[in-house]
């Protein structure tokens, strides 16, 4: 069974090649989206959340450098990159590694190879995970989050009041407590909790950022704000920036 971390987005214009690269991958339980042009792959890659790039240097419509650039443009350098490719000009490695890739490998290449290059990749990159999100609970104020439980708790020094959250609720209040104070990006959010960043995904998180709204207004020093073309930012007045 895939593990939902492992998401691999394989973009290869050899049909066979591509078929047999991610039979091999979900063997080894790796989630793969496989695309046999750039544009295919953008198109994939805006729709869907991943983990992992693989992209072949020469196709049709778009090639790889120029899908990789367009992706970075988009996303900076959050998801790794790995270019697979039959050159190996120096020119083109170098190319490769200014646009912003991870790894480079040149075809023929033996199986194993590539799996262990994935292995470490990706073991560095979750290394690099934000600790605070392996955090359980939080404080906001004057409520007290627990996110395994999804309850939230008000007490403001006398009765306390507890709502139960529904499970995108409670991703979506988590990723606003790890982002504390700073903006949390739309995109962001839209990829991890809802899978997608599109019109319809987007307008699902607004009802939901509103129900935390209404959860949280009992602490006038709470504010989620709405960052024009970014994200949102959970304003706690009174506590620390980190």
């Amino acid at each position: 069974m895939a593990n939902e971390n492992n998401r691999i987005l394989l973009v290869e214009d050899d049909q066979n090649f591509g078929d047999v690269l991610r039979s091999y991958l979900e063997m080894h339980d790796y989630n793969v989206t496989l695309a046999t042009d750039g544009e295919l792959g953008l198109e994939a890659y805006n729709k869907g959340t991943f983990d992992l790039c693989i992209f072949d240097v020469m196709m049709p419509k778009k090639d790889g450098f120029t899908l990789a650039t367009e992706i970075r443009e988009k996303d900076g350098d959050k998801t790794p990159i790995i270019f697979l490719t039959a050159k190996t000009m120096k020119e083109d490695v170098l190319k490769g590694f200014k646009i912003g890739a991870d790894d480079y490998i040149s075809k023929p290449f033996v199986s194993e190879e590539l799996l262990y290059r994935i292995q470490a990749i990706l073991k560095r990159n979750q290394a690099a995970v934000n600790p605070k999100e392996e955090i359980k609970e939080f404080i906001i104020g004057k409520y007290h989050f627990n996110f395994p439980l999804r309850i939230l708790t008000f007490n403001d020094g006398g009765e306390e009041s507890k709502d139960k959250l529904s499970p995108k609720e409670a991703q979506l209040l988590k990723m606003f407590c790890v982002y504390m104070n700073d903006i949390l990006p739309r995109s962001e959010a839209l990829t991890k909790i809802w899978g997608e960043d599109n019109y319809f995904t987007a307008r699902s998180m607004d009802v939901f950022v509103t129900k935390l709204r209404k959860y949280l207004k009992a602490d006038t020093n709470i504010e989620i704000v709405n960052i024009h073309g970014n994200g949102f930012q959970l304003l706690v007045r009174g506590t620390e920036i980190a």
